[in-house]
């Protein structure tokens, strides 16, 4: 995995911490919900890239 997709997809997680946070902060169940699926979909990418790097190794 290439040092831009760990970036993308740490910045993608974050994304989705600061949505879910915000989401708490103003009692708005949607954008929290928002956030815990950003951060869920970059922890898949993640999981997707670190199984390519296993076999590539």
């Amino acid at each position: 995995m290439g040092i831009g997709d760990k970036i993308s997809n740490a910045a993608e997680e974050a994304k989705g911490k600061v949505k879910e946070a915000t989401g708490k902060m103003t009692d708005n169940e949607r954008l929290e919900a928002e956030g815990k699926i950003d951060q869920a979909k970059a922890n898949a990418k993640q999981a997707g890239e670190d199984v390519k790097d296993t076999f590539k190794h």
